[in-house]
């Protein structure tokens, strides 16, 4: 088999990376530096690896875990999909599990990792009635943040509602607006340029 492990980090850890080649020797790396709400395709490394599925040059690819495919359901199951119709074997590190037994597909994998991939969505549900049960407190206790200035909410709750910005500005502090914007955005959340400045401005005046 030709086999690749994928990584997806969001900043960059240099000496784990290098214990993780030693590690897998027989594996070709691909490792984004990126947030994981960029979709498998749009990551640089992702698409390198889809490349080299496509050039048959890899057929067997390795992950820690099912949240490294993409954030939302869809994108996971679209990631698995493609590499179900190239015929390439995906495993699960911490699932013990390949996709495919014997060129078939293993229903058991399928089952597990849709299943886990709606937790996640499910989980994303719940941080956002977390953070609006926190905002009810917040104004409960008089501890509210005045609101900026072209926004209709309170600086605390831009910041909460725009987490993702916030997380993406400051792992990649030399994008431009438009690219932070792409880069927090997925199939579940939408940001624009303009909604990044905001919280840029927001972050400016704490600091």
């Amino acid at each position: 088999m030709k086999k690749a492990r994928y990584i997806r980090q969001s900043t960059a850890q240099q000496s784990n990376l290098r214990q993780m080649a030693k590690a897998h020797p027989d594996e070709i790396l691909f490792i984004d530096t990126i947030s994981g709400s960029v979709p498998f395709n749009e990551r640089p490394q992702g698409r390198r690896l889809m490349e080299a599925v496509e050039a048959g040059e890899i057929n067997y690819v390795s992950y820690h875990a099912i949240d490294r495919c993409g954030r939302s359901t869809i994108n996971v199951l679209q990631t698995l999909q493609y590499f179900y119709d190239k015929s390439v074997v995906v495993k699960i590190d911490n699932l013990g599990l390949e996709s495919m037994i014997n060129g078939k597909a293993n229903p058991v994998f399928n089952l597990i990792t849709t299943i886990l991939s709606e937790l996640s969505s499910l989980e994303k549900s719940s941080l956002l009635e977390r953070q609006a049960e926190g905002i009810a407190q917040s104004k409960l206790r008089g501890v509210y943040k005045g609101r900026v200035k072209g926004t209709t909410d309170s600086a605390e709750e831009t910041l909460l509602k725009h987490k993702r910005v916030v997380k993406s500005l400051k792992t990649n502090p030399t994008l431009s607006l438009r690219q932070i914007a792409k880069l927090a955005s997925d199939n579940d959340y939408k940001v624009s340029a303009n909604t990044v400045k905001k919280v840029v401005s927001i972050l400016q005046k704490q600091n």
